[in-house]
């Protein structure tokens, strides 16, 4: 089981067995002995599929139903699976028995393309499991800790670490589950990166990033490590230790919107409190905030503004990666209710904007903020520049970058990420650039 949900379907040739499965299905329901009758029901079948895929495509546009605006090539393939299942629900009256089998199996072949080439177009989920929230990274083997390996280092990194030839050419990912011992959370296994300059005897203590996924997603640190590790080879096996932390909990299935509440458990306490702990109890990383980064995703990247935004003493840097403008600013009304008992005054108070003007001055000074979005995502990409606009104006060193061609999916992750520590690197110490 564990092998089937470790099966990579993005650029693999899983995918590519998945699309000849569905293109073989369909090529054995229309060669058949030629039947007007059929024919007209199969032409009915496949275009009421292929208008009803583009219904969805068009009232999930119309009327906000995903809360981010969805690319052509979804509409596209939303068309293509729906008219593929319209097709083989046809081809059963009148059919032969073998013929209702291969209809039954191409309906299954037709959905599970459909989502592998929705999936591959965004490029978040690379796994199997991790398109049905369940992330198969083996738990990862943590470095012996040193606790007196902590300080910050005189001189950057990059002029004073030297390699050893023994030294791995990537870094490891895996998983570690990370309790909820103060909020009582119950988190997904967190997953970790350790670069290179970590896996070796005598490692430097290395900046943190503690990460955040999307909603719906999963704490999966595929794209930050694949991200990493291309830095790392770059810079003499120098990257930050990564955490990618369950802001959702659970199934990952709800939004907590980056709060404690009654509802969804306090998710802020275990992101803020449980994991810096267990980060400073685990991990040879430097203790000093401008060495901590908070980042995010979409979801997760309206969490790290608000927790960088609330404590300044843990995260000098910020990351979000096509981020929310604040937590439950895809559904305000019910985050209000569900979240803040009704209270709109407490809701716009966890506003991040909100916090960083009501901080008295000085409250950010070497604070680094780097905001990011896709160009084809018009939404996020405001949201963005509201929040580069606001930490600009506090003097926050702050840099806004669109990733051009991107939506809200995978390239705008990496690029975004990219970016991030393109700003970040020398400021952590890991190159030598300004």
């Amino acid at each position: 089981m564990s092998a089937i949900l470790e099966l990579p379907i993005v650029n693999s040739p899983a995918m590519w067995i998945i699309y000849l499965v569905a293109v073989a299905l369909t090529i054995t329901l229309l060669v058949r002995d030629p039947d007007p009758k059929w024919f007209v029901r199969a032409s009915i079948g496949a275009v009421a599929g292929a208008l009803l895929g583009m219904g969805i495509y068009f009232a999930g546009n119309l009327l906000d139903l995903f809360g981010v605006n969805l690319p052509l090539m979804v509409g596209v393939w939303a068309t293509a699976m729906f008219a593929g299942v319209g097709l083989a629900i046809a081809s059963f009256p009148d059919a032969k028995p073998w013929r209702k089998i291969v209809a039954s199996v191409a309906i299954l072949a037709y959905l599970l393309a459909g989502a592998t080439g929705i999936n591959a177009f965004y490029g978040l989920n690379p796994t199997l499991g991790s398109v049905f929230g369940v992330v198969e990274e083996d738990q990862i083997t943590l470095p012996e800790y040193n606790p007196d390996n902590r300080a910050a280092p005189t001189q950057p990194l990059a002029a004073t670490w030297q390699a050893p030839d023994d030294m791995p050419s990537v870094g490891e990912r895996g998983s570690a589950p990370i309790p909820g011992t103060v909020s009582g959370f119950v988190a997904r296994d967190a997953g970790i990166y350790l670069p290179p300059a970590a896996l070796v005897e005598n490692a430097p203590a290395l900046p943190v990033v503690i990460m955040m996924m999307g909603y719906v997603g999963n704490p999966d640190p595929t794209i930050i490590s694949d991200v990493l590790d291309q830095f790392a080879a770059d810079h003499n096996g120098l990257a930050p230790i990564v955490v990618v932390a369950d802001q959702l909990g659970g199934a990952g299935d709800v939004d907590p919107a980056c709060a404690d509440s009654a509802k969804y458990g306090n998710a802020e306490t275990y992101v803020t409190t449980d994991v810096v702990n267990w980060v400073n109890a685990n991990l040879n990383v430097i203790q000093d905030p401008k060495y901590w980064t908070v980042a995010g995703y979409s979801n997760g990247g309206g969490c790290a503004a608000k927790y960088a935004a609330k404590d300044p003493g843990t995260f000098k840097n910020i990351i979000s990666v096509s981020g929310e403008q604040y937590p439950g600013s895809e559904t305000p009304d019910a985050v209000t209710t569900d979240i803040y008992g009704g209270d709109t005054a407490a809701f716009e108070a966890s506003k991040p904007i909100t916090i960083f003007n009501a901080a008295p001055a000085g409250t950010y000074a070497g604070m680094t903020a780097i905001f990011t979005a896709g160009s084809e995502d018009p939404d996020f990409v405001s949201m963005a520049t509201t929040l580069s606009n606001a930490t600009q104006a506090l003097g926050i060193a702050t840099t806004l970058f669109i990733v051009q061609g991107a939506d809200h999916g995978g390239s705008a992750v990496s690029g975004g990420l990219t970016e991030g520590f393109n700003v970040l690197y020398p400021v952590l110490g890991l190159s030598t650039g300004t």
